[in-house]
């Protein structure tokens, strides 16, 4: 009895299984059969109404280009604090730093989270015990860390230093001091979305439930709910829609994309978040340095030392993605920039002058000798009792000695 009444069991699981495959297949083959799709819930809506779908959503059509983009600068530029995000050690050993000989500041790790604790040396008196609830900085030259109270954000006075793998004094911190406010305007450059619910838009308070970390997909590509909804109910159409293409903007269009965060500091004219890729930045923010006799430091004025250059001058095509691929972590691949330089320098045919040791040297790489590594004058880290600057590379193409 038992063999008899499984039987028709099996008959029935094979006859589903048949089903669900023909169904499948059947679908695949005419895409346009109504599915079950339901419109993504927004994860933040931008002030012009435009609503964000997350990164996550480009999976479906996009996953090569998601999955290199996840290994780039520009997405690791912020996000929440976990074991995997702090590059800073918390072994005991190497988890402090002094100050001044007056104050130790020791990084935590404890069950609730990560934290980093101040007391003065000589009385061992708590200054202050805060939790590092996100990472700014991809760890390439360093990070630093924020902390939530309430709604507000602060920077936290202890960063962490890549050349030298230790925790280090936070830049512009020269004393011990209350956690300084992170106002929009220094997200801006390290998120790709967040809700300011300051009146005007430009203190430190958010909204937590509306804040994209990193340099995302739509950072770039614009608020993508739309296009994304669009194409999941019309999955035939090849051509995109609702989404900002590169190759329709202006030459100015695409060299804003960048200079928002890669021109130095900017005199806001609209409050910070509010400029998307297309618009003009101009209408947006301003220059703080217009004086051509002024230097630009190496780090964060690329957009103003590539226009200076020759080969921008030259070129009435040259924008920053003629030379760096947003998508992918090129960071150290020779070879990659060597042929963009040369793909440009075809006619007349360039050669090389520099002695064959020089180029042994600096392995035949262009960048090496036409962008070379400078110190910055403004991204200066105190280790101990000396200062280090960052060294930055050049964006202003040149021949050097």
């Amino acid at each position: 009895m038992i063999l008899h009444r499984a039987f028709p069991f099996k008959k029935i699981v094979v006859g589903a299984l048949l089903l669900l495959i023909y169904f499948v297949t059947y679908q695949c083959k005419n895409p346009n059969i109504a599915s079950d799709y339901y419109d993504i819930e927004p994860i933040a809506v931008h002030k012009n109404g435009q609503a964000f779908a997350g990164s996550t959503s480009c999976i479906p059509c996009h996953s090569d280009i998601y999955e290199t983009h996840l290994k780039t600068a520009h997405f690791n530029t912020s996000t929440l604090a976990d074991s995997t995000t702090i590059k800073g050690s918390f072994e005991v050993g190497r988890n402090t730093h002094v100050l001044n000989n007056r104050v130790e500041f020791k990084m935590m790790e404890t069950d609730s989270g990560f934290y980093q604790k101040a007391n003065f040396i000589h009385n061992q008196l708590e200054l202050f015990n805060l939790k590092m609830d996100v990472v700014i900085g991809s760890g390439t030259k360093g990070q630093s860390y924020l902390n939530w109270k309430g709604d507000e954000l602060f920077q936290i006075q202890t960063s962490y230093f890549t050349p030298t793998d230790s925790w280090t004094r936070s830049p512009g911190l020269k004393e011990i001091r209350s956690p300084r406010p992170v106002v929009a305007r220094c997200l801006e450059c390290h998120a790709t979305y967040a809700k300011n619910t300051n009146i005007d838009g430009f203190g430190n308070q958010f909204d937590r439930n509306q804040m994209i970390y990193g340099i995302d997909c739509e950072r770039c590509h614009g608020p993508s709910a739309e296009h994304v909804n669009h194409h999941h109910n019309n999955p035939n159409q090849e051509a995109s829609k609702h989404m900002t293409q590169f190759q329709s903007l202006t030459r100015q269009q695409r060299l804003d994309a960048c200079a928002l965060c890669h021109s130095g500091g900017r005199e806001p004219i609209q409050p910070p978040f509010s400029f998307l890729v297309g618009d003009n930045l101009i209408e947006f923010s301003t220059p703080e340095v217009n004086d051509s006799n002024t230097p630009l430091d190496v780090h964060g004025n690329q957009y103003e030392l590539l226009t200076k250059s020759s080969c921008f001058k030259s070129s009435g095509t040259m924008d920053c993605i003629t030379c760096h691929d947003p998508h992918k972590n090129e960071r150290g691949d020779t070879e990659a920039f060597n042929q963009k330089c040369i793909s440009c320098h075809t006619s007349p045919k360039v050669t090389c002058t520099a002695e064959v040791m020089t180029r042994n040297t600096k392995m035949n790489n262009c960048v090496s000798c036409h962008m070379p590594l400078f110190p910055s004058s403004t991204m200066v880290m105190q280790l101990d009792s000396i200062k280090t600057a960052v060294e930055v590379r050049t964006h202003l193409i040149d021949i050097y000695p």
